[in-house]
């Protein structure tokens, strides 16, 4: 079952944690998201949460005493400070070490002194990727982002017939999974020029982004179990960003018949902090409705609580930073409001659509969304979109244009969960910047 709303998730409760930095709304008290950094009391990396402006060790935590029990249990099995085996552990534990985080942070917590020595600046804190990720799934979720791309190619049917029965995905490659703010050099490929009848190889004329959520594994199953979509809840730890870069000349020349392969396998950049999914119980709504004319859900992908609460409730922000923009000490400016509301399959029906065929799951495992695009202009997921395929270059404030992505380039994607009557969480940033081909 899903988690519940519970005491975690008060709107009245504040931390004692200062929570003064820009950013800082992002990580109230009723989020502590989960992620891995470099301990700076033990040089290793240890598992930590984020509260405020600060990350708290939770090894650390341990050591003075504030954890305990089966919360100290839970931060015990981080091995190495990967997430994975808290992940695996039953709900039961992850909730309870949840529930004693929210306790011990509050502003009326009896051990807040002896925590201090345990917090570390979070604009300081080396964070790592916080999953050791063995399997990636990228999925094709979004209607709006499957029409507006399938138009640039075939204008007249721009959805392919299976798009509303089953979420459309192929294996991903989890090596080069990285966390952000990592750098990556203009991948080199094999693409067709346009009005060219021979290949070239060089580096990519077209990298884009691709603004997407990722999901998190928590339990896995067994070769030849299926994963049921009342059951998918149990199996789903957390969430977070995902930018799954994409070079564009090169999907487009390699993809038939399939699909991408080195144009998506160069790099892909995750936001270093797992929201769970309990954090977001408070943020669960109506999955998106059918579109009129759909055939039926197959009974497998069918069921009332998913159409009920299987989406979710997120704002994401794309900005872009270029070369010119960073020497002039500029801000990076606004290109993309995308909402999650709007995607057509829920992260449910993707495990269940995973496993369905007795695929077995991995705690850890990573389920891309694919890029997460709405009905309107300023809601679209890649440049692809935005631009129409480059063709209709996008006009930034700095008087500079963009049709894909150019060497120097720094996009920033940031996402908030946001309910009426809640505080808001929210999941960090993913950020990435483009260098030059290697040579």
């Amino acid at each position: 079952m899903a988690p519940d709303i519970n005491e975690t998730h008060d709107a009245q409760l504040r931390t004692w944690v200062p929570s003064t930095l820009p950013d800082a709304a992002s990580f109230p008290i009723q989020n502590l998201p989960y992620g891995r950094f470099i301990s700076p009391r033990s040089g290793r990396p240890v598992p930590c949460v984020a509260i405020g402006d600060s990350v708290l060790d939770l090894e650390a935590a341990v050591l003075a005493g504030a954890l305990d029990g089966k919360a100290a249990e839970a931060v015990a099995a981080c091995r190495l400070g990967w997430l994975n085996d808290l992940m695996a552990l039953p709900r039961e534990s992850a909730s309870a070490l949840r529930l004693s985080l929210s306790r011990i942070l509050r502003k009326d917590s009896r051990v807040s002194e002896a925590l201090k020595a345990c917090l570390s600046p979070r604009h300081e804190a080396h964070m790592l990727k916080p999953v050791d990720v063995r399997n990636f799934s990228d999925f094709f979720t979004s209607v709006n982002h499957a029409r507006n791309s399938g138009k640039l190619k075939r204008p007249d049917n721009p959805l392919f017939a299976n798009f509303h029965s089953l979420p459309v995905a192929y294996h991903g490659r989890a090596s080069t999974l990285v966390v952000s703010g990592t750098e990556f050099a203009r991948p080199m490929g094999q693409f067709l020029p346009e009005g060219s009848s021979q290949p070239v190889f060089k580096p990519s004329e077209a990298v884009d982004f691709e603004c997407e959520l990722g999901v998190y594994v928590g339990k896995g199953n067994a070769l030849g179990e299926r994963i049921s979509l009342q059951d998918a809840p149990d199996h789903i730890f957390g969430f977070s960003i995902l930018n799954d870069w994409s070079a564009r000349d090169i999907q487009s020349w390699e993809s038939a018949p399939l699909g991408p392969f080195l144009a998506k396998s160069f790099i892909s950049t995750l936001s270093p902090w797992v929201v769970t999914l309990e954090a977001l119980a408070p943020f669960r709504i109506p999955a998106a409705p059918r579109e009129a004319g759909a055939p039926e859900l197959l009974s497998h992908l069918n069921d009332p609580k998913d159409r009920a609460k299987g989406g979710l409730s997120l704002e994401f922000e794309v900005r872009l930073l270029t070369p010119t923009m960073r020497a002039a000490g500029e801000a990076a400016t606004l290109i993309s409001q995308p909402q999650f509301k709007d995607q057509y399959w829920t992260a449910f029906q993707m495990l269940t659509h995973q496993t369905s065929n007795g695929c077995a799951v991995e705690t850890g495992d990573l389920l891309g969304t694919g890029t997460i695009s709405g009905p309107n202009s300023a809601e679209l997921g890649c440049l692809m979109e935005l631009t129409l395929g480059g063709k209709r270059k996008i006009l930034l404030p700095n008087g500079e244009s963009r049709g894909y992505l150019e060497d120097g380039d720094e996009l920033i994607i940031s996402a908030q969960a946001t309910a009426p009557g809640c505080v808001s969480i929210g999941f960090g940033r993913s950020t990435g910047r483009v260098l030059v081909a290697q040579a």
